[in-house]
């Protein structure tokens, strides 16, 4: 055999493995971090509550310094949107396009749900819980919940989980830090 042909089955092996490896695993998935913040339950909540704090605190959207998102309805409150679109040149800053939108609060929860559109179509939720474990001091909980489809569930999984916990805990560390500030 020539070494072009070993070299082609090789690598049709390999996709052939991975795409039967990807049928095994879940296409739902959630990432799971959480903050203590020496503050009130009522103050750290909020601070998050409100989508025009977030480029102070998230990662996701600091990413791109050219970004203006923007908020319509009332901020704060079940119904406002954040939207973002991302028109920077660096691919490594654009953020893309989407938005977000609060569609259910209580006085220990906010749920987000997040609509990608660019550079990938997508609906996830974003479900921030925050205890008052002590006085003074909030717990601030955020559990995100995503989908894949086949085969993209496979990398999802095993990498995408990795960099939104990473994320999502310099997030939390970011809130903590403002918020403990502020006192």
């Amino acid at each position: 055999m020539s070494v072009w042909l070993i070299i082609l089955l090789t690598v049709v092996a390999v996709v052939a493995i991975l795409l039967v490896a990807a049928l095994f695993f879940p296409k739902h998935y959630s990432v799971t971090v959480s903050e203590m913040i020496n503050q009130p339950k009522d103050l750290v909540y909020a601070y998050v509550s409100l989508f025009n704090n977030h480029m102070q605190y998230s990662e996701w959207l600091r990413a791109d310094p050219e970004l203006s998102p923007t908020v319509s309805g009332e901020d704060g409150k079940v119904g406002a949107i954040l939207r973002w679109e991302s028109h920077n040149r660096d691919k490594n800053k654009n953020v893309g396009t989407g938005e977000q939108e609060i569609v259910k609060m209580d006085s220990n929860t906010i749920e987000l749900e997040l609509r990608f559109i660019k550079p990938l179509e997508a609906t996830c939720k974003l479900v921030n819980n925050f205890i008052e474990p002590a006085p003074g001091i909030t717990q601030y909980t955020c559990t995100f919940y995503g989908y894949a489809k086949f085969p993209v569930n496979l990398p999802n999984y095993l990498i995408g989980r990795r960099i939104i916990k990473k994320t999502q805990q310099k997030i939390l560390r970011n809130i903590k830090a403002i918020v403990e500030q502020r006192a």
